[in-house]
C-alpha cells in the first residue's frame, strides 16, 4: 500500500486530510485519507510509526467513503475515531486487524470534523458536519447526546478547549467562529472572524482565552475571547486557502 523512504511514506491513490499524533506513543501518527480528494471512492485510516528504518505502516483500515478527520482516544491507547463523507463516525481499535468496532450514523451530510475531549473527568467526542450541525457523543453510548444548531453554513472544524470542561469551538463557511458549552442549549459566543469561509480553528494550549482561525482569505487570525471586537494578531503570507491550523 505504501512505500517508505527516510521520513516519507507514500499512500498511492490517497489524499491525506488529517494527521494526529498519538497521546501515548511517541512517533505514532494516525492519518485520515480519501480517494479522489474525497469526491468519490473509499477512505483509509493509516496508522504510521517512525523508527530507525524510517516511517512504517503499522495498520490500515478501509471505509467505503472518504475519511476527513481522525482523533485519538484519551483513555485507550489503541482506539481512534474517524469521520466520513457518508456522514458517519467510526471507532477503530489498532490492536485488532479488522473494524470498525462501532459506527455512528446521524449526520445527514459529510462529517468533516471530529475531536476527543482532553479535559479530565470527561470522555466526550464532538463532530461537525456539512449539515450545519455539531453533535456531542459519549463513545460508550450508541447515539448522540446532543445536537448543536445555529451555523448557517458548512461546519469545517470542531475543537475542544484543552482547558475548560464541556467547551468547544466550531468554524464554519458562514464566516463565523462560535464557542459552545455542552451544558447550555445555544451558542455561548459568536465571532464574525473573517469575511470568507473559515476552514480551521485551534485553541492555544497555554491560554484558555486564545484561539486561532484559518480561512479561504489566506489569513490566520488570533482571537481573545475576552475582547472579540478585533483580532489580537493577523498573519498573512499564504497564497491559498488555509486548510488546517495547529497551535504548538
Amino acid at each position: 500500500m505504501g512505500t517508505a523512504g527516510g521520513g516519507v511514506l507514500r499512500l498511492p491513490g490517497l489524499h491525506g486530510y488529517a494527521a494526529e499524533f498519538s497521546p501515548y506513543w511517541p512517533g505514532r501518527v494516525a492519518c485520515a485519507a480519501a480517494q479522489y480528494y474525497g469526491i468519490a471512492g473509499c477512505g483509509t485510516l493509516a496508522v504510521l510509526e517512525q523508527n530507525e528504518a524510517g516511517i512504517v505502516l503499522l495498520r490500515s483500515f478501509d471505509w467505503n467513503d472518504g475519511l476527513f478527520d481522525v482523533t485519538w482516544s484519551e483513555n485507550n491507547e489503541h482506539v481512534l475515531i474517524t469521520s466520513s463523507g457518508d456522514g458517519s463516525l467510526q471507532i477503530w481499535d489498532t490492536a485488532k486487524t479488522k473494524g470498525p468496532l462501532q459506527v455512528y450514523k446521524e449526520h445527514t451530510q459529510e462529517a468533516y470534523s471530529v475531536d476527543w475531549s482532553q479535559t479530565r473527568g470527561e470522555q466526550l467526542v464532538v463532530s461537525g458536519s456539512w449539515d450545519q450541525t455539531a453533535k456531542l457523543w459519549d463513545p460508550a453510548v450508541g447515539k448522540s447526546l446532543c445536537t448543536f444548531k445555529g451555523h448557517e453554513g458548512v461546519i469545517y472544524s470542531t475543537i475542544w478547549s484543552p482547558h475548560i470542561p464541556g467547551c468547544f469551538a466550531s468554524a464554519s463557511g458562514d464566516q463565523t467562529l462560535r464557542i459552545w458549552d455542552v451544558k447550555a442549549p445555544g451558542v455561548k459566543l459568536l465571532i464574525p472572524a473573517h469575511q470568507a469561509e473559515i476552514l480551521s480553528c485551534d485553541w492555544c494550549k497555554y491560554d484558555e482565552n486564545l484561539l486561532v482561525t484559518g480561512a479561504v482569505d489566506c489569513s490566520l487570525k488570533g482571537w481573545d475571547l475576552r475582547n472579540i471586537r478585533q483580532p489580537v494578531f493577523i498573519l498573512l503570507g499564504h497564497t491559498y486557502a488555509i486548510r488546517r491550523v495547529k497551535v504548538s
